[in-house]
């Protein structure tokens, strides 16, 4: 009713609302986007400084938003293109000294030295407890990413990471049943298990070669770098 409440908004004002509108809402697209760059000119990483590369467009495939636990599986060499920021800092969690476990550290080591990155590797737990301790420690560091060797870590990490969503985890040749978004693993056949009493799938120590778990180290960082997480990055078949 004219006289009463605020007087009508005229044509100019309400197109000037709506181009506010939309310049916000495009914002937010932007930045919700933002960190993460497949076949492009490279992103940052946030909480990360410094250039981080690209994802060629075969690592997520036609999905380029996979949903929480989703599993994807990246074309081989599809990572190549990422780089690791300097200062990149890593924490290596092991639960046992074995062959497999000895391949995966080994890989996240020969990594780090190609890339630059700092690596700590704590030492290996004797039992669930000091497992429980070395978590801990590995997540008190406050490092870029705590990394996870082979199948021991699972049990602890399934129930660890949950605690401490502000903190990135990677799982190296085994993965969790239900991991939150934090948290990305990195399979292959033979190294699967995905924690005790969900699956019966035994690591295979064969299957847990120095290339594979090279390339591991490699595509799960780049997933994570490139805001990839809470999924199960499978790895592709070597190439011949």
């Amino acid at each position: 009713m004219p006289g009463l409440g605020r007087p009508a908004a005229g044509p100019v004002a309400v197109g000037l609302l709506l181009a506010v509108g939309l310049g916000v809402a495009l914002g937010a697209s932007a930045c919700s986007i933002a960190g993460t760059a497949v076949g492009g000119s490279g992103a940052t990483a946030p909480g990360v400084g410094g250039s981080i590369g690209v994802l060629d467009a075969g690592f997520l495939g036609d999905d380029v938003s996979p949903s929480p636990e989703a599993t994807i599986a990246p074309e081989p060499g599809s990572w190549g293109r990422v780089e690791v920021p300097a200062g990149f800092r890593v924490v290596v969690v092991r639960a046992r000294d074995d062959a497999a476990t000895d391949t995966i550290v080994g890989a996240v080591e020969a990594w780090a030295v190609r890339v630059g990155a700092e690596s700590t590797v704590l030492p290996a737990a004797a039992d669930a407890e000091e497992l429980i301790a070395t978590f801990e420690q590995a997540t008190a560091a406050d490092a870029d990413l705590v990394i996870g060797a082979g199948d021991g870590v699972v049990d602890e990490f399934a129930y660890g990471t949950a605690q401490h969503l502000d903190q990135q985890y990677l799982v190296l040749g085994a993965q969790l049943g239900e991991p939150t978004e934090n948290v990305t693993s990195v399979v292959w056949p033979g190294a699967t298990f995905r924690g005790t009493g969900i699956t019966d799938d035994v690591q295979d120590a064969a299957a847990v070669t120095p290339a594979r778990a090279g390339d591991a180290v490699a595509a799960g960082v780049a997933a994570v770098l490139h805001g990839v997480t809470g999924v199960v990055v499978s790895l592709p078949e070597p190439r011949a």
